[in-house]
């Protein structure tokens, strides 16, 4: 069995040269989640993130007149580090970033990052490019993603939401973003590309972005959570989430919403349950088995990352993963991460 998979969140992204970072916290697993009753949704989203900080993504050789140099790499920043200052000035975008080294016009500036959860304090230059005059520090930097997936459930009474099962994680650095601010909005599905072997699909839409349907307030390993400011557009019956022993292989269910803004639910297989210390989020094995999405799909494809798993009458977790030579396989998240990971139990 090949074990390469990948997350099936649909992404948009952008980058200039100049510089920025990501950290990962990584929590224990959660043993029950106390029966705690949640909407399923299965309604895909466009979901949007800005960091907390700037991700340097990588590092770049500017031209200036006396040549090519690399100010970042000569400073000392890294793949991965997230500049949160420059001199005393806080810096959470590409603009900001771009506007606090034009203001040190070459000088030694101080940069304040973060490196593996811990800070250090570099000292560098920025060069003036030969090309347009612009001071630059030779890094490219992320400060933002966009892109479509799934909620999973919304707690009634609260409002808070859980989706896509898996972090929203940057694409060069393979870090989990960090996160200063994010909403949600409402999508529709206008098309899907079929998965194939070696070759994972992907769902086609787009997302309204002059409407909110909530708030993110974090981005974990397990997932993406926030409040929804109106939960009228995920109408559903409260059900029970699976305490992690009432998982067994066997017959189960997914809600994917595969056209247009409907939810229809469909049949899989639970193949195999792993043991609760598996650390990286991948809980159970699944196949799809249901024809018709099969027809349609070709099993698991981007942008169906956070379905909600039911069992028994149960939400049981989130499908996340999609396995690169078998799209019908992949493999889902336990509801009791996720309920953990977004203060719920």
């Amino acid at each position: 069995m090949n074990e390469e998979t990948k997350p099936f969140w649909r992404t948009v992204l952008g980058a200039v040269l100049l510089a920025a970072a990501v950290t990962v916290t990584m929590l224990p697993a959660f043993a029950k989640t106390n029966s705690v009753k949640v909407v399923p949704v299965g309604r895909a989203v466009g979901i949007k993130l800005f960091s907390d900080g700037v991700v340097v993504v990588g590092t770049s050789e500017v031209t200036t007149p006396e040549g090519q140099v690399n100010p970042a790499k000569a400073c000392g920043l890294r793949e991965g580090d997230i500049i949160t200052h420059i001199d005393s000035t806080e810096v959470d975008s590409i603009e900001e970033v771009e506007a606090a080294l034009q203001k040190t016009a070459g000088e030694v500036m101080s940069i304040r990052a973060l490196r593996d959860d811990k800070q250090i304090q570099l000292s560098g230059r920025a060069v003036q490019c030969a090309a347009d005059g612009s001071y630059k520090l030779g890094a490219w930097i992320r400060d933002s993603m966009a892109g479509i997936g799934t909620v999973t459930f919304y707690v009634p009474g609260t409002g808070v939401f859980g989706a896509l099962g898996h972090g929203i994680n940057d694409t060069d650095t393979a870090l989990l973003m960090p996160l200063e601010s994010g909403s949600i909005l409402p999508a529709t599905v206008a098309a899907v590309q079929k998965g194939e072997a070696g070759a994972p699909g992907q769902l086609r839409g787009a997302f309204d972005t002059s409407a909110t349907l909530g708030s993110l307030e974090s981005n974990t390993d397990g997932g993406v959570f926030g409040t929804l400011s109106d939960t009228s557009w995920a109408s559903g019956q409260p059900v029970e989430t699976a305490e992690r022993n009432q998982v067994k292989a066997g017959r189960a269910t997914i809600l994917a919403n595969i056209s247009g803004d409907e939810v229809k639910e469909y049949s899989i297989r639970i193949d195999k349950v792993y043991p609760e210390s598996q650390s990286d989020c991948r809980d159970f094995l699944i196949e799809v088995t249901d024809p018709r999405l099969l027809e349609a799909t070709g099993g698991i494809v981007q942008g169906m990352s956070g379905s909600p798993i039911l069992q028994n009458g149960r939400l049981v977790g989130a499908v996340t993963h999609v396995m690169i030579d078998d799209p019908t396989r992949g493999y889902g998240v336990w509801v009791g991460r996720m309920m953990e990971r977004c203060g719920v139990n």
